[in-house]
């Protein structure tokens, strides 16, 4: 089918020698009348529209403007006798793709035109693209489609552009922080700060400092005054991560910051009004420990006015189709190698294990599948030991591993230097890839560490 071109000028002999000129390669129509070309503009495509820039009682640049509000895809060439820098500009400023002078060029509009509808096209195929990013995305920077990611993304949606607190349920892995950045990024907060805070990572004894700040003087070293995350989450969001670790010293302080919305730094009795949305994340039963007395009931409600609970991995199976390509691009591109594909085996595998680390933990294996991939085909070999070994009841064992961080099952009939590569590549998988950490549990030297993973490499 070829791209459709109306003509609008108010002199038939011109919109008859064009149609003449264009009508081998376009469908072409032509018309004297305004309303008439609005009327087929609101009843077909239109590609391409020559407007001209004068039309009897119309003013060519009142039509451009309501002929892009009928169709904003329509590309349209103004054609004038009278062209100047100013007018081109405004009409560039309306919406026009070009203009083009009389007495026309015939030769040359066919070149404007064939370069409106390549630029047509490659906006399109942006959008396109933009459009399916989205959809594998499922929601800001969180890729899903399953029905239990669908139910989060409209919760997330529904509470984006109100103050209520959020507290994010879910295990490690999950992408409890995603959510509350999503909230934030796509809110009415997004051009404010987001303030993270990882309640379980700062010693009890400096988080009060690090969330009030404190004044000069409150402390041996306090040299200065020092503003607090709650502060500089002002007219943001703060979000705490493992609210769960939150000492019960810290618990009276942050519900007064809910409830008042104020704040004492350390050695300060000058009150500070501050306007903040707390979204918090756990992976602890935060009610059970209500009940057992070791997190506050009146706290515990304040925060969990609105609940988003993140499913696990396994629940979700159905998102590998997008998150393991995702992950697959994320690291060729940054290990700089050519985007490598999965064979059926190790296809197989990555689709039945359970991932008791959820997302991080599938990042971490697809991430040292591409650094151990030798061609451009991930085998089942190019996978850790951890998930090559993987039977119908290792599952419960991993998970325990994950959740106490001591239990490693190895296979009884795995050499020594079998043995050896699953303890380290299960501790570097339980340290995040973080090779330092890996090498201090493991009580070998970094070098030691990357001279053992270059070795399997060559495996």
């Amino acid at each position: 089918m070829n791209p459709v071109v109306l003509i609008v000028d108010d002199e038939p002999a011109i919109g008859s020698s064009l149609r003449f000129a264009l009508e081998t390669d376009y469908d072409v129509t032509a018309t004297t009348h305004v309303p008439e070309a609005y009327e087929l503009l609101s009843k077909q495509r239109i590609d391409v529209i020559l407007l001209d820039w004068r039309l009897g009682e119309y003013n060519g640049l009142e039509v451009l403007t309501k002929m892009k509000e009928i169709q904003p895809q329509t590309s349209i060439i103004m054609m004038t006798a009278y062209g100047t820098i100013e007018s081109s500009v405004e009409a560039m400023k309306r919406g026009a793709y070009h203009y083009i002078t009389k007495p026309l060029d015939i030769d040359e509009l066919h070149i404007l035109i064939q370069k409106t509808l390549e630029h047509q096209e490659l906006h399109n195929k942006i959008r396109q693209l933009n459009e399916t990013i989205e959809k594998i995305k499922g929601y800001d920077q969180m890729i899903g489609k399953s029905q239990v990611m669908r139910q989060v993304f409209s919760i997330i949606d529904k509470v984006k552009d109100i103050d209520s607190s959020v507290l994010v349920f879910g295990e490690s892995g999950t992408g409890k922080e995603l959510v509350a950045r999503g909230i934030h990024r796509q809110g009415k907060r997004a051009k404010g700060p987001f303030i993270s805070v990882n309640c379980a990572a700062i010693p009890e004894a400096l988080l009060e400092s690090e969330l009030f700040g404190f004044a000069k003087g409150a402390f041996t070293g306090a040299v200065r005054n020092q503003i607090g995350k709650i502060a500089a989450a002002d007219r943001g969001t703060l979000f705490l991560d493992e609210i769960g670790e939150m000492p019960p010293s810290l618990q009276a302080k942050m519900l007064r910051v809910l409830q008042e919305k104020e704040i004492t730094p350390l050695g300060s009795t000058e009150e500070k009004k501050v306007d903040v949305r707390i979204i918090s994340a756990t992976n602890k039963e935060l009610l059970r420990m209500v009940e057992e007395g070791s997190f506050r009931e009146d706290l515990y409600f304040r925060l969990n006015v609105i609940p988003i609970e993140l499913p696990s991995l396994r629940e979700r199976k159905e998102d590998l189709a997008l998150l393991i390509p995702y992950f697959l691009n994320k690291y060729a591109e940054e290990m700089q190698k050519p985007l490598p594909s999965l064979s059926q085996e190790a296809y197989k595998k990555l689709h039945t294990y359970d991932y008791p680390g959820n997302i991080r933990q599938l990042g971490n294996i697809l991430e040292y599948a591409v650094a151990m991939a030798k061609g451009s085909v991930i085998s089942e070999q190019d996978l850790p030991i951890v998930i090559q070994n993987e039977q119908e009841d290792s599952s419960l064992i991993s998970a325990e591993f994950v959740r106490e961080k001591r239990v490693i099952e190895i296979p009884i009939n795995s050499t020594m230097k079998e043995a050896e590569r699953l303890i380290i590549e299960s501790v570097l998988l339980q340290c995040e890839g973080n090779r330092r950490k890996t090498a201090n549990m493991l009580g070998i030297s970094e070098r030691n560490l990357r001279n053992k993973l270059n070795l399997y490499r060559q495996d």
